[in-house]
């Protein structure tokens, strides 16, 4: 009996939700996009995270905010006008996504590599996404590097290039991040 009841209390765990908090300070959000001159490296800082998943159904949810105007390249006039033109961040202050599902197996220890699909608001435009997750977990500690492309002309966001300057239609985002896993 005590077995059993044992047992039913551990699959009962199992089935709640896995609850994500990242530390924002030490994650990192970053962009790289490739013009005809050099690739420009820059960085955005993440505003707040609640994530969840369900290891045993695959069922995702929460959000993840990133500040559109915190965009950093190093560059104040380029940093500028990505924030004003492009991403018009004084209109469309947060990046969020928000996941509804992991595809793949979630390891509660050690390696996992998955898909998190979801949607993406960016510049006030919801897309569908399927982001590529490596996560190595270890005593509640997680680490993941998250990397997606982001069409941000084919989603109508003003093209930066000029005359003699080409920018690449496509932004890489990779976002290294480290949390603490809670069963709430």
């Amino acid at each position: 009996m005590k077995l059993t009841l044992a047992l039913v209390c551990a699959t009962a765990a199992l089935a709640q939700p896995t609850h994500v908090q990242l530390d924002n300070n030490a994650s990192k959000v970053d962009f790289t996009v490739d013009s005809v001159l050099h690739t420009v490296h820059g960085t955005f800082k993440l505003k707040r995270t609640d994530l969840w998943f369900d290891a045993s159904s695959g069922k995702a949810g929460g959000q993840l905010v990133v500040d559109a105007g915190s965009g950093d390249s190093g560059s104040g006039a380029r940093d500028k006008k990505m924030s004003k033109d492009i991403l018009e961040s004084a209109k469309y202050p947060e990046i969020i996504f928000t996941p509804d599902r992991v595809d793949g197996k979630v390891n509660l220890q050690g390696d996992s590599t998955v898909k998190l699909h979801g949607n993406f608001l960016i510049h006030g435009g919801t897309h569908e996404m399927l982001l590529n997750v490596k996560t190595h977990i270890e005593q509640q500690k997680l680490t993941a590097i998250i990397d997606f492309p982001v069409p941000y002309i084919q989603w109508g966001m003003k093209n930066p290039s000029t005359l003699f300057l080409r920018v690449n239609e496509t932004v890489n985002i990779n976002v290294e991040a480290t949390g603490q896993l809670t069963s709430r």
